[in-house]
């Protein structure tokens, strides 16, 4: 994108950005079309970033992180996703599931699971919804009960799950306390797949972002130990909110990777189509369309990078990764519509860029917390 709407970074930000740039321009864009098509999961990717310590980017050194701000992790989540969507997918998904066992885990559980995460060796899925719980997670079904050993029986269906079909572990939410509400009844477990009694369900077809898998898992009387608590007995729901607004600036970063996309590729698009005698980007409806989608990128990206700095300020941030999540969302969607439009029937054709993108845009308003819970939060924060 024209450097005039390049948003302001530090020095060794900007060489960060151009590390994952050449990355982007070398590794992934090459490959986009064959994954695209196919849903290959792409692990030579994922090995070689964890090669050069971008994953596990905002998690402390220790634990065996990058040790970088909320604000790099933003950063490298949207240069990804500029090159593919899935790509900066999985990239969030271990932030997420690494960041979870860097604050709760114990010793043994980080060094189970966290050098292999970080590496791109260890797949994680995050097992969270299910048939009548995905916002609501007040309604899930998965149970976790005690045996007359002590032990927890784990039982119930998760779908939806990202890296179901190729996970190695999962980190799942299941009800502990039935006589408890939320807090204090949901406690979080880490369940390797191999164990006995855990079977993969499916793997859907999406609409988009087809290299990143989604399937489901069955759990049929699967014994755990204490060791695959996480963060101790009732605590998972706070465990999940706690991971919301990290999470959610990175899915705000995802989407403004695909609107950056999408403004490329339209605006190379308007400076070489030519139409009655002159190149369409010459016409003020063009013009003006990709006026109005740099302008709402612009807005999307500050928002997101606010959202993060006050993260990294240890500063009250729900609000304001909600706000981010909401606007670089629906902003994703309008400004890939835009694209296409701009492409006219070039833009419907199967294997063009921006009608890969408009596909891939659609489930950043769902995921992470759908548009409308982002403006129950943000409507919360302005009321309470």
């Amino acid at each position: 994108m024209n450097s005039l709407f390049a948003p302001i970074v530090n020095t060794d930000q900007e060489s960060l950005i151009q590390v994952i740039r050449d990355f982007v321009a070398d590794r992934i864009k090459p490959i986009v079309v064959e994954l695209d098509s196919t849903g290959r999961f792409p692990e030579e990717i994922y090995l070689e970033l964890g090669k050069m310590g971008m994953l596990g980017i905002n998690i402390a050194s220790e634990d065996g992180g990058a040790g970088g701000s909320c604000l790099d992790y933003c950063l490298v989540m949207e240069e990804l996703s500029s090159g593919y969507a899935s790509v900066a997918d999985q990239v969030g998904l271990i932030e997420l599931v690494g960041s979870l066992i860097s604050k709760f885990g114990t010793s043994e559980q980080k060094i189970k699971y966290l050098p292999g995460l970080f590496s791109g060796k260890i797949k994680c899925a995050y097992g969270l919804t299910e048939s009548n719980a995905g916002s609501d997670l007040g309604s899930l079904k998965t149970s976790a009960t005690r045996d007359i050993d002590g032990n927890w029986i784990l039982n119930g269906e998760k779908i939806y799950i990202h890296n179901a079909p190729v996970a190695d572990f999962v980190m799942v939410l299941a009800k502990t306390d039935p006589n408890k509400g939320k807090r204090g009844g949901m406690t979080m477990f880490l369940v390797d797949i191999d164990q006995a009694g855990v079977a993969r369900a499916y793997k859907e077809k999406k609409m988009g972002q087809n290299a990143s898998p989604v399937g489901g898992f069955i759990f049929t009387n699967v014994k755990l130990t204490e060791k695959s608590v996480l963060g101790g007995e009732g605590n998972g729901f706070s465990a999940v909110l706690q991971g919301l607004e990290k999470g959610r600036v990175g899915i705000a970063s995802l989407a403004n990777g695909i609107s950056k996309s999408a403004i490329d590729s339209a605006t190379s698009h308007a400076k070489s189509r030519e139409q009655f005698g002159q190149v369409i980007g010459q016409f003020q409806g063009v013009a003006f369309s990709l006026a109005e989608m740099v302008a709402d990128y612009s807005a999307a990206v500050a928002l997101t990078y606010s959202a993060a700095r006050k993260i990294d300020s240890n500063l009250e941030s729900g609000p304001a990764s909600s706000i981010a999540k909401l606007v670089s969302s629906e902003n994703a969607v309008r400004i890939t519509s835009s694209a296409v439009q701009i492409l006219g029937g070039a833009g419907y054709i199967r294997g063009v860029e921006v009608e890969r993108l408009y596909r891939d845009a659609r489930i950043t308003t769902i995921y992470e917390g759908t548009s409308e819970v982002q403006k129950i939060v943000i409507s919360r924060g302005l009321l309470s």
